[in-house]
C-alpha cells in the first residue's frame, strides 16, 4: 500500500504521527518513507510493506493530511501503475521537464575526446535549440585496452562550455559510485552552470549496489538503460531499485538486444517496448538508435538507418532521444562508426519533428488528451 500525504506533510507533522500509531496496530508491516522536494512543496509517501491486506483502504483515506491511497497490485511497486494510482508521470530538472507525454532529445558526444570537439558539439546545439545533450566522461569497454574515458579530467571544461552555450542537462554515465561524487564536485567548483543526469548503461544494470548508491542520491534524474541479454522484467525491476532507495526521477532507456538475430546491426533494435514500458510503469521512455543500429549504413530510400530506428521509436511514443553525433566521426574515440555528422544534426531534427506530428495525430485519432504535449526541434 502506498500513503501519498498532503504537500507539505511530513514524518514530524502530527498527521503522520496518527497514521504511524494506527498501522502499528497491525503486525509485519514496515513504513518506508520518500520525500521529494521540488521547488516549492515537499511531497511524502509512505510505503507499506508487509501484509497490508488488512488495512482498509476507506479508513486510511479519511486520516487528516492523506491525499490518496494506492492498494499496490503489480510487482512494480514505486515506478508501477497501479489502480486508482493519479501519482504524476514526470518530473522537473533544472528547468527541462521529463514526462511520458513529451519528447526530448539528447544528441552529443557518446565519449569526450577534447575540448574543441565539446564546443562544436554544443555550438550546434545552440544554434538548433536544443538545451540537453549527452557527454560520455567515464566509458566501460569491452577490452580493457580500449580508451576508458578522460573521467573526471574533462568534467570542469565539459561543465563550463554546457553553461557558455545554455545546456541545461547532460547525460553522463558512471560505472562506480565515485563517479557520482566526482560530477557534484566539478559542478560546485564551476559554479553549476549545467545539470547532470546519471546513466546507467546496460553492463550496469543488475550492479545491484552501484544501483543503491545512485537512487540514494535525490540530486540527479537517472536515465537506466535495459539490460541486453535479459529480460524486460529484470531490467524494469532494476529500475525499481532506484526508486526503492528513493529516487523516482527514472527515465527508462531501451538501446536494443544483444542477438546476431539482429544483423547486420549491433543489435535487435526494442523499440516495440516502449508503449508497453509506458503501459507498465510511470517511467518516460528514452530510445538509443545509436547503439542498436551501430554504424552509419544507409538503405536505398537515402535515409540513415539511425534515422529510420529513430523514427520506429518517436512514432511509438518515446520521450527521450539519446543519439551520437561528433564533429569529425573519423577521429572520434568511441563508436565513431555510428556517429552522425554535425550538418546532420538539422536534419535529424526536422525528422523527428515530422514523426512526432505522426505521433500526436495517432493520439488525436484514437481521442487522447495528450495529443498536444509537443516536441520542440
Amino acid at each position: 500500500m502506498i500513503i501519498v500525504l498532503k504537500p507539505n506533510i511530513d514524518t514530524a507533522s502530527r498527521e503522520y504521527e496518527r497514521i504511524e500509531s494506527h498501522v502499528k496496530n497491525f503486525q509485519n508491516i514496515e513504513i518506508l518513507v520518500h520525500n521529494f522536494q521540488g521547488t516549492e512543496k515537499l511531497l511524502t509517501e509512505l510505503h507499506l510493506i508487509g501484509n497490508t491486506a488488512a488495512l482498509s483502504v476507506e479508513e486510511i483515506r479519511g486520516f487528516p493530511g492523506v491525499d490518496h491511497v494506492i492498494r499496490v497490485s503489480e510487482v512494480y511497486r514505486v515506478l508501477g501503475r497501479h489502480k486508482g494510482d493519479s501519482r504524476p508521470n514526470n518530473f522537473t530538472y533544472n528547468g527541462v521537464t521529463f514526462s511520458q507525454d513529451n519528447l526530448n532529445v539528447f544528441a552529443g558526444l557518446c565519449a569526450v575526446d577534447s575540448p574543441e570537439s565539446v564546443e562544436a558539439m554544443m555550438k550546434a546545439l545552440q544554434e538548433n535549440g536544443q538545451v540537453c545533450t549527452r557527454m560520455g566522461a567515464y566509458k566501460p569497454r569491452t577490452s580493457p585496452y580500449s580508451f576508458q574515458g578522460h573521467g573526471k579530467d574533462c568534467l570542469p571544461y565539459v561543465f563550463e562550455l554546457a553553461g557558455k552555450y545554455g545546456i541545461k542537462v547532460i547525460a553522463m554515465e558512471v560505472t562506480h559510485e565515485k563517479h557520482v561524487d566526482e560530477i557534484g564536485d566539478a559542478l560546485a567548483k564551476t559554479g553549476s552552470p549545467t545539470g547532470v543526469m546519471l546513466q546507467i548503461g546496460t553492463r550496469n544494470t543488475q550492479n545491484f549496489e552501484l544501483l543503491k548508491i545512485v537512487g540514494r542520491q535525490q540530486e540527479f534524474p537517472v536515465l537506466l538503460k535495459r539490460g541486453f541479454g535479459i529480460t524486460l522484467d529484470e531490467s524494469l525491476h532494476a529500475a525499481e531499485y532506484l526508486a526503492s532507495e528513493g529516487n523516482q526521477m527514472v527515465i527508462f532507456g531501451l538501446r536494443g538486444m544483444k542477438t546476431n538475430i539482429g544483423d547486420p546491426h549491433r543489435n535487435l533494435v526494442d523499440f516495440a517496448h516502449v508503449p508497453v514500458v509506458k503501459r507498465l510503469t510511470r517511467m518516460p521512455v528514452c530510445v538509443d538508435p545509436s547503439h542498436s543500429v551501430g554504424s552509419r549504413s544507409r538503405s536505398s530510400d537515402n535515409i540513415l538507418d539511425i534515422m529510420h530506428v529513430t523514427a520506429q521509436g518517436v512514432i511509438t511514443g518515446a520521450n527521450m532521444i539519446l543519439v551520437d553525433f561528433h564533429p569529425d566521426p573519423g577521429k572520434a574515440l568511441v563508436d565513431g562508426p555510428q556517429a552522425l555528422r554535425m550538418d546532420e544534426l538539422r536534419p535529424f531534427l526536422d525528422d523527428v519533428a515530422i514523426v512526432r506530428q505522426a505521433f500526436e495525430q495517432r493520439l488525436a485519432l484514437f481521442g487522447s488528451d495528450k495529443a498536444h504535449a509537443g516536441f520542440q526541434p
